[in-house]
């Protein structure tokens, strides 16, 4: 669980900076100080990046909606460390009266936290009703090859096939193969309903995730090597497998990678179509500049936000040394810049499925309009949106919110049926 979601489109950031001194002590005085609702001095501690995400005034607010909840915190374990580049991301088991959690703290060679995360403990997994396990089985794979080989699961439904195929591409940050957010595991939960309607599925461990300290310290990375090369060596797996139809592969990228889901239909060049679910269609900075304007971020950090994305807005090719701006690297900002991607969508002419939770408040309906207005009215392009379900295609009522996220949860079986049927038809 974030303990703020506002940088949920930039946690890319929390493999791209460098390792602090006494990381696990500086972790442990932000916990402490978390714990103790010593707001102000917390507040001290972050990066400029991180105040201007997440205000002091903000701190109260999500103090009161994500940890009282929990109860009392009954104990603290010992920390553990990592390296991401000369950064540090330390992690810190607490036991609360509710449920366990990590505090997940990136700390940069100056001591100062530039991303705070309250993660869950090991999510107690239920099989949801419609996955069938008689109906399919799984092995493992690996995807790529040289130095970032990414292990993965293949779920392939009973029988000799020839069957379709979908290669699941993960959101932001370092996601495991089951895209595990809070109480959810997302691709768990694709890859086993839709098995059990026919479709083979692969998903594998996101590169930053297995690789964190190599890609933090790529001076140059793009999403291209975050994201868009293991997508495509996925999908060419897929076509040497015997039970799979190569002419019938799918892409299905979540957040991040729906967003970039046309890109990597560019770089196969031999997909069948493309399931896009909440992916944004707008810039990442102006996700995040809408989603500090819902959080009623005060006007001095508001002002500063707004001149970081103006930064963003205007970098040139010859800018490609300059220092990061709100935790991303600025190659990987250059790459993306006029990037649109339902414009790129429509030049691959390949059908497509889009799909959007109307409660969704990180990836809004503005989104879903806006892929929409790009690809029109073709006869192969289909959308779906569902008034109960969030940002990770959960059921729920009432606003949606980073509260929602801890609770075990499914994706809603009417998502597993829209996609089997369209892949299916």
């Amino acid at each position: 669980m974030k303990l703020s979601r506002l940088l949920c489109v930039f946690s890319v950031g929390l493999l791209m900076a460098q390792s602090a001194p006494d990381p696990a002590a500086t972790a442990r005085k932000a916990l402490d100080l978390l714990l103790g609702e010593k707001y102000s001095e917390l507040f001290q501690m972050f990066s400029p990046d991180l105040q201007t995400a997440i205000p002091e005034a903000s701190l109260t607010k999500l103090a009161a909606t994500e940890i009282k909840p929990q109860g009392k915190a009954e104990s603290i374990g010992e920390p553990a460390v990592r390296k991401a580049g000369n950064n540090s991301i330390v992690v810190i088991p607490v036991k609360f009266a509710a449920r366990n959690v990590n505090f997940q703290a990136a700390i940069n060679p100056a001591g100062q936290l530039y991303i705070m995360n309250l993660l869950p403990g090991e999510v107690a997994w239920q099989r949801p009703a419609y996955s069938k396990p008689d109906a399919f089985r799984e092995r493992a794979v690996i995807v790529g090859d040289g130095d970032f080989k990414l292990p993965g699961t293949l779920t392939v439904p009973a029988g000799a096939g020839p069957f379709p195929a979908i290669v699941l591409v993960h959101g932001t940050g370092p996601n495991d193969r089951d895209e595990t957010i809070g109480g959810t595991k997302m691709f768990k939960d694709l890859a086993e309903g839709l098995a059990s309607r026919g479709v083979v599925v692969l998903r594998y461990e996101k590169r930053t995730k297995q690789y964190g300290a190599k890609m933090a310290g790529m001076a140059k990375m793009t999403i291209q090597e975050e994201t868009v090369t293991d997508a495509v060596a996925a999908s060419t797996l897929l076509r040497t497998e015997k039970e799979v139809d190569p002419k019938r592969i799918y892409v299905l990228g979540h957040d991040l990678g729906g967003y970039i889901a046309p890109r990597i239909a560019e770089d196969d060049g031999k997909l069948a179509g493309l399931v896009i679910l909440a992916g944004n269609a707008r810039p990442l900075e102006d996700l995040l500049l809408e989603q500090s304007q819902a959080s009623n971020m005060n006007p001095q950090q508001l002002t500063r936000l707004k001149g970081l994305i103006a930064r963003i807005k205007a970098l040139e090719p010859g800018d490609s040394d300059a220092p990061p701006i709100l935790g991303m690297k600025v190659p990987y900002l250059l790459d993306l810049k006029d990037y649109n991607p339902p414009a790129e969508a429509k030049k691959q002419a390949i059908p497509v499925l889009v799909l959007q939770g109307e409660r969704d408040f990180q990836v809004t309906m503005t989104d879903f309009a806006l892929w929409k207005a790009g690809l029109g009215t073709r006869k192969d392009v289909v959308y779906h949106s569902y008034p109960a379900l969030n940002h990770l295609f959960v059921g729920g009522e009432g606003k949606s919110t980073a509260a929602e996220y801890p609770k075990p949860g499914h994706v809603a079986p009417e998502v597993i049926d829209d996609i089997a049927k369209w892949v299916t038809r």
